[in-house]
């Protein structure tokens, strides 16, 4: 049974990881693995070796996510692989401050192993949302998880920001140095805000308990069971692979634009401060995009969503002026957050909630695969024709076939699809 207490431990989770994706993945890890890390590179080099360390991590949780999910339901370990995943995190965010200049080769190592980790702990956390959210609150806290995110992963970001801009008012040297005690602080913040999720939000436990041996052999069993079948449901197959080409858009876009924006000129505060606008936008604008969906009709305002990103990436590909960055980033922070949630709730309605993690495991597996060909088309074609601007266009071939796949989504049919085929 849902309580406000668990609703907002389970929340508070995205308050507590979303410190990473801001300051590690959208914010300095960028920024620095081109300046100092890669600082003998040039520019196109660069942009294509952070192409690859995302698209490696992502190709790695692709791997393992279905199987960990028929795992995490068989045995009852959603919470456990959530901080498994989570320390993880933790430790490779405190490790970059350890790397010195010149360092890239160790510096995307870490950096990868950090993002198997924040992306295999949001595996598991978003299959929770079906038990602490009901039916049609399910947008609702979709969307209060990605709200929370968006002003906690800000308020940490401006800290650091702070910090990075007037180092000696916190005891630091310079700005390098700054930076990696920014990441230090990354490591702090989603251990200490990851403790009311591992406290407060219930996960139902099997009837029988099993070994470890036990219950992999019975989640690998499961899998196959589910992968079997899932193949037979062609309305959710078809949801998957629109959100997989419309989220591959939308990730890509997170983490390389700051790496676009260096590429083609654009000085590192300003960006930064782009990127706290995106957060600080993203908070109201998340809970008004939940809302509106609840209102009206979330496959609509996913349209929004999808249609403004394509806008969005054909201007930033043409963009000449600073001011152009700020205006699309306030257009990012409107819907970036909305597109994320939504997405979430939409999928969790179509499917049972006793195979969540499983189901969730595909859908992460999904997403994640596709932001193996974002980056690596980035870095693709910007090598290949020698244009920053043609690379970050090339993203725009995901939201128009997202949109296209996606009109033809039927949410009821879909959900009384699977009821009957896997129940």
């Amino acid at each position: 049974m849902q309580t406000n207490k668990q609703i907002y431990s389970w929340a508070m989770y995205d308050w507590a990881n979303s410190a990473y994706a801001t300051t590690v993945m959208a914010g300095f890890f960028p920024l620095f693995f081109k300046s100092y890390f890669s600082s003998e590179a040039d520019v196109l080099t660069s942009t294509a070796n952070l192409g690859i360390a995302n698209s490696l991590s992502s190709m790695i949780i692709v791997l393992m996510a279905p199987f960990l999910g028929a795992i995490a339901d068989v045995g009852g370990y959603k919470k456990r692989f959530i901080f498994l995943f989570t320390y993880l995190g933790i430790l490779m965010s405190g490790a970059l401050a350890l790397v010195q200049q010149g360092e890239w080769e160790l510096a995307a190592f870490i950096y990868v192993l950090g993002n198997i980790g924040f992306m295999g702990s949001n595996i598991f956390n978003d299959s929770l949302l079906p038990s602490v959210a009901k039916d049609r609150s399910l947008d609702f806290v979709s969307g209060l998880g990605f709200s929370l995110g968006y002003l906690g992963g800000g308020v940490l970001f401006a800290l650091n920001v702070l910090m990075v801009q007037k180092p000696e008012w916190f005891g630091l040297a310079d700005m390098n140095e700054a930076v990696k005690a920014s990441f230090v602080t990354v490591a702090l913040w989603w251990g200490l805000f990851s403790l009311p999720l591992l406290l407060f939000v219930k996960e139902e436990r099997p009837a029988q308990k099993q070994t470890i041996r036990k219950t992999v052999i019975a989640g690998y069993r499961q899998l196959l069971k589910t992968f079997k079948k899932i193949r037979h449901l062609k309305g959710l197959l078809l949801f998957l692979v629109a959100y997989w080409l419309y989220i591959d858009g939308v990730d890509t876009i997170i983490r390389m634009s700051v790496d676009y924006a260096m590429a083609i000129g654009f000085e590192p505060n300003s960006l930064i401060l782009a990127l706290l606008l995106v957060q600080f936008i993203g908070f109201p604008a998340t809970l008004l995009f939940s809302k509106l969906a609840q209102m009206y009709d979330t496959k609509k305002a996913l349209f929004v969503a999808i249609g403004t990103y394509l806008f969005i990436t054909l201007w930033a590909s043409l963009m000449q002026e600073v001011y152009e960055f700020y205006l699309l980033a306030a257009m990012i922070g409107m819907v970036q957050g909305g597109i994320q949630a939504l997405s979430r709730s939409y999928y969790a309605r179509m499917i049972p909630q006793e195979q969540a993690a499983e189901f969730f495991g595909f859908f992460n597996f999904l997403g994640r695969f596709a932001t193996i060909f974002g980056p690596l088309l980035i870095g693709f074609v910007a090598v290949t024709t020698g244009s920053s601007r043609l690379g970050i266009a090339s993203v725009s071939i995901f939201f128009v076939a997202g949109a296209v796949l996606l009109y033809f989504v039927n949410e009821e049919k879909i959900a009384t699809e699977v009821k009957q085929t896997l129940l």
